[in-house]
C-alpha cells in the first residue's frame, strides 16, 4: 500500500525556518520524482518544488534562495528546508511522488500525501 506521510509543518514567525518531512512508503522510493505542492486558503493548488531521481532540483521563483529540496533514498524520505518564512507562504503543503513511465504495470503513477498546514505569522 502506498503512504505519503507529511510532517514538519506549524506556526513559524516570518523570517524563520521549518523543515517539512514526508515519509514513502509502498513503492520504489529512489525512482520516483518527489515534489512538494501548496494550497494557500481560496487558491489553486500550486507546484513549489521538486527533486528528481538523479537529485536535480527545480524551485518555483517565489521560494528559490529561501527554500532547498533534498531526499534521503536509504530512508525513504522527502524533505523540504523553508527558510526566511514570510506570510504569504501560509498553506497546506502536499507531498508529491511522481514517475515518468511505465513501473510495475502502471503508467506515469502519481502518489499524493495528506498534507501538512504551514502557518507563518507574528
Amino acid at each position: 500500500q502506498v503512504q505519503l506521510v507529511e510532517s514538519g509543518g506549524g506556526l513559524a514567525q516570518p523570517g524563520g525556518s521549518l523543515r517539512l518531512s514526508c515519509a514513502a512508503s509502498g513503492f520504489p522510493f529512489s525512482a520516483y520524482a518527489m515534489g512538494w505542492y501548496r494550497q494557500a486558503p481560496g487558491k489553486e493548488r500550486e507546484w513549489v518544488s521538486r527533486i528528481d531521481s538523479e537529485r536535480t532540483t527545480n524551485y518555483t521563483d517565489s521560494v528559490k534562495g529561501r527554500f532547498t529540496i533534498s531526499r534521503d533514498n536509504f530512508g525513504s524520505t522527502a524533505y523540504l528546508q523553508m527558510d526566511t518564512l514570510k506570510p504569504e507562504d501560509t498553506a497546506v503543503y502536499y507531498c508529491n511522488a511522481q514517475f515518468h513511465g511505465s513501473i510495475a504495470g502502471i503508467v506515469d503513477p502519481s502518489y499524493w500525501g495528506q498534507g501538512t498546514q504551514v502557518t507563518v505569522s507574528s
